[in-house]
């Protein structure tokens, strides 16, 4: 089983110019814009076809309202392609407190849409992950068991403020908010490996996803600690559209030397333990 823990699928017309670049530097020669139409929607079908050409079992499609950085990607616009093949696909909702108020109705809003987790973007959306305002959104996650996915490392993006990608920044509210899962994404890219890490090993409730991170280099990443037992806290994503591929992505994690179980783990069976309904 392959869990794509990872992945945007926006409207194209939504997003900044920055965007789009990096999605086209990223995925070199990934025919990602085959999935979308002539106007730059994703197609449900298309979509739908490519991660099944790519064995994709089960694939978190995530929402964004950053217009500081990114642009707005609405949980509405991800809907089709859920609705369309709901076996594959689960949405991850998004808040940004210079956006969203209050912060509690729009959670529950996004997740009675369906959505299986939360997601905190505080370098794009330009907000400190333990800002007083989001306890309301933590809260919500925690009453009803649904993890929360935080951007953890820096952007390229113009408009980031990457100084507020710190793991550390969460450390307060992991230890305070204990019930929800946190899943750092992209691992503390950049300079704050080890902090991701460490945090990885040393709360029960803390996982790191892989997004954006070249597989090859993460024995490099994490020089520091014993790579096989970190990898149990490790849950697979690419950050699509920004990918080479997915399945290209995956056998990289494969051939990394790990033991067979823990790749198990990585490619799927830490995400179906963390993330309800999967």
């Amino acid at each position: 089983m392959l869990v794509d823990a990872h992945m945007h699928v926006p409207r194209l017309s939504a997003l900044k110019p920055a965007w789009l670049e990096w999605a086209a530097g990223f995925s070199r020669d990934y025919p990602w814009r085959d999935a979308y139409d002539s106007v730059g929607d994703p197609v449900p079908a298309r979509i739908d076809a490519l991660l099944e050409s790519e064995g994709v079992d089960r694939a978190l499609l995530f929402c964004e309202y950053s217009p500081r950085a990114t642009g707005i990607q609405a949980i509405e616009d991800l809907l089709p392609i859920r609705d369309h093949n709901p076996d594959r696909f689960r949405l991850v909702a998004n808040v940004n407190p210079h956006v969203h108020h209050p912060i509690r109705s729009e959670v529950e809003r996004q997740l009675d849409l369906g959505a299986v987790a939360l997601r905190i973007h505080p370098v794009h959306g330009g907000f400190p992950p333990d800002d007083p305002q989001l306890r309301a959104a933590y809260a919500v996650c925690a009453e009803r068991g649904v993890p929360v996915v935080i951007h953890s490392g820096v952007s390229v993006f113009p408009g980031s403020q990457s100084t507020y990608g710190d793991p550390e920044l969460m450390l307060d509210v992991v230890e305070e908010f204990g019930t929800p899962n946190f899943v750092f994404a992209h691992g503390g890219r950049g300079w704050w490996y080890d902090t991701a890490a460490f945090l990885a090993l040393a709360k029960p409730n803390v996982w790191l996803d892989l997004a954006g991170l070249p597989p090859r280099k993460l024995p490099e990443y994490y020089a520091r600690f014993d790579l096989a037992r970190l990898a149990t806290r490790w849950m697979f994503g690419t950050d699509w559209p920004g990918v080479p591929g997915v399945a290209r992505n995956a056998r990289a994690v494969a051939s990394l030397g790990l033991p067979d179980d823990i790749i198990d783990r990585v490619l799927s069976g830490n995400a179906t333990k963390v993330f309800p309904g999967l």
